[in-house]
């Protein structure tokens, strides 16, 4: 069977080294060579078009996200596995959205990794637990908001909205043609159908969604 071929991107020369014996351990994964830049990625890895890349996200100069975004539209086929530090939610979700197939952790047991090669490379998307957890709760959170939300009357939604583009109480019942103490109501309803404390958290909430 012809083995996965993989490439590492990665500035860390001792985890450069880490990295390249774990996959020397596997007869079913070939690692192509290393590169420890985003440029340089972008320069050789489309000349050989692997089966999967080892992405760091915290390279010198262009970061491995936007490195990711530019490989994957050359390379389509190629599965991209992103590597980091840390659980950072930002960097997950930008990397989601940049086209990353995986997400984990450089701390991953051996086998772990080997794992993800093997199960993105079938058309999986491997996470680190901790990760995957975390993708979990932005998504409940994402459902709890939009639920929040659909509880409003349209009544309510129109205030809600007027108020959140920067209108006060009276400029929003001057437009309504209610009274400014019927706005304030309307806002009190609001903040308990939203499970928030006050105007801003519901405004925050409002417009996350």
């Amino acid at each position: 069977m012809k083995p996965k071929t993989v490439v590492i991107v990665e500035d860390d020369e001792r985890l450069q080294k880490q990295l390249i014996k774990i996959l020397e351990s596997a007869p079913d994964i070939k690692c192509l060579y290393v590169l420890s830049s985003a440029e340089e990625a972008l320069v050789q890895i489309p000349q050989n078009a692997p089966d999967v890349v080892l992405m760091d996200i915290n390279l010198p100069g262009m970061s491995g996200i936007d490195c990711l975004a530019e490989l994957g539209a050359q390379l389509p086929k190629t599965e991209i596995v992103m590597l980091t530090a840390y659980e950072e939610e930002d960097n997950i979700f930008r990397s989601l959205k940049a086209g990353a197939s995986g997400y984990l952790l450089k701390s991953s047991r051996a086998d772990v990794l080997l794992d993800a090669i093997r199960d993105v490379h079938s058309g999986g998307a491997p996470f680190s637990s901790h990760i995957a957890r975390k993708v979990v709760q932005y998504f409940q959170s994402e459902k709890q908001i939009a639920s929040d939300n659909d509880k409003l009357s349209p009544r309510e939604r129109e205030i809600l909205n007027l108020i959140a583009t920067g209108y006060v109480y009276k400029e929003a019942a001057e437009k309504l043609g209610i009274s400014s103490e019927t706005v304030r109501t309307y806002v009190k309803r609001i903040c308990v159908k939203m499970h928030v404390r006050s105007r801003a958290e519901a405004i925050s909430k409002y417009r996350a969604r």
